[in-house]
């Protein structure tokens, strides 16, 4: 990704040999957002996202706590070499927006997208509101637009978008917003210790980032193409998650971070058509 003119040498030694498997590349963002590079690599290459661990590739390590989980995150560094998550994220973030931002895209002031990234992870789990994130970051609209791209191409964030198939005009058709890894969130919003994030306004929201984050990761990591959504009418009923199978079948998820149980929390999934 920082050396686009070796793909062109690529392409004329897979042009030459027409074998597969002749090169591995991995870097930290789409290489296909380059022009340069998706032109040279258009039809001679195979690509696999690797997102952060999922839970399965966690298991043998005592981190299980939903709380733990959401406060260490996924990365590889933290588990691998028992970094500190207030230790390892920090620095993480700060070589993401001065290295791989600047790498993708000319932004003037660094310090505002770093604001920017900030009011995202404060807005975990909510509706994209595009007007309101720009208002309170100080940027236009179309910026805050082209900032949110640039988090789902570098796999800081993605968008959940909206089941609306075969369902009346009613329905919400704007995405919610939900980090990869919830160990990002965290450093993001602050929190630097379990009893902080346990007692935190947003933690209903992290967990909710959590489950559904697994949940894409788990596809992704199997090489599909994510078929989750959620489905919210204008009148405000909600169902957190909706899983569209590949027969067709659907499954809705309800997801609470209470540890009781409620029949309330049965409602909407009882409204969901």
């Amino acid at each position: 990704q920082n050396l686009p003119e070796l793909f062109s040498y690529i392409q004329v030694i897979s042009d030459e040999r027409k074998s597969n498997g002749q090169f591995i590349l991995s870097g930290s963002q789409s290489f296909l957002l380059n022009e340069r590079i998706s032109q040279s690599l258009a039809g001679r290459v195979s690509v696999n996202v690797l997102l952060p661990f999922d839970t399965h590739e966690l298991r043998g390590h005592a981190i299980l706590d939903p709380v733990q989980l959401i406060l260490f995150g996924f990365y590889p560094r933290v588990h691998d070499q028992k970094i500190a998550a207030q230790d390892f994220y920090p620095s993480y973030l700060q070589t993401y927006i001065e290295r791989d931002i600047r790498t993708l895209r000319s932004i003037e002031n660094l310090q505002t997208f770093s604001r920017f990234l900030s009011l995202c992870a404060g807005r975990t789990g909510q509706i994209l509101n595009l007007t309101s994130l720009a208002n309170d970051t100080g940027i236009s609209v179309n910026t805050a637009r082209a900032w949110i791209s640039l988090l789902e191409a570098s796999y800081v964030i993605f968008l959940l978008q909206p089941y609306h198939r075969n369902f009346n005009k009613r329905l919400i058709k704007s995405p919610k917003l939900y980090f990869y890894d919830t160990g990002v969130v965290s450093s993001l919003l602050r929190i630097a210790d379990t009893a902080t994030l346990s007692t935190h306004y947003l933690y209903g929201a992290l967990f909710e980032n959590l489950v559904i984050s697994e949940i894409i990761k788990s596809q992704v990591h199997q090489g599909k193409r994510p078929s989750v959504y959620y489905w919210r009418e204008s009148n405000g009923v909600e169902v957190d998650c909706i899983i569209e199978r590949e027969s067709g079948d659907l499954t809705a998820l309800e997801i609470k971070a209470g540890q009781t149980f409620s029949r309330n929390y049965l409602r909407n999934l009882i409204l969901f058509p």
